[in-house]
């Protein structure tokens, strides 16, 4: 019998869909308004490109919410760790290391969490 997805890992995807949607269109859409944070937007290309791809991430999410079976989501949860990780590292190094503004622990703690969280759910299934 097929594992199924437990509703903690559903309610993971579900707010990595909002959190992702907001962000991803935020930054797709609207990269200058990343200054008005104090984060200064010198390449917009860039930042569409980081929300395209946060865009996809979200989408990944979508279908996995919809899904039952933890088999056929295994490697998504498993690309979430990979991505999030990666990405609280590499702000955390500008944080600590190229003086990125302040706002930036705002991102590095959201990735954390989801991190923390789509781990939790990988170690537990």
């Amino acid at each position: 019998m097929d594992k199924q997805i437990s509703s903690g890992l559903k309610a993971t995807f579900l707010v990595h869909i909002i959190v992702g949607a907001i962000f991803g269109l935020g930054m797709l859409f609207f990269p200058f308004s990343w200054s008005v944070l104090g984060v200064p937007v010198q390449e917009p290309e860039m930042y569409r490109l980081v929300g395209a791809a946060i865009l996809g991430f979200s989408a990944s999410s979508w279908w996995a919410y919809r899904e039952t079976s933890w088999w056929r989501v295994k490697i998504i949860v498993q690309m979430e760790i990979v991505w999030t990780v990666l990405a609280t590292l590499v702000i955390l190094w500008g944080l600590i290391f190229v003086g990125l503004p302040a706002i930036e622990w705002m991102n590095a703690i959201i990735m954390a969490a989801f991190a923390a969280a789509f781990s939790y759910f990988y170690s537990r299934a």
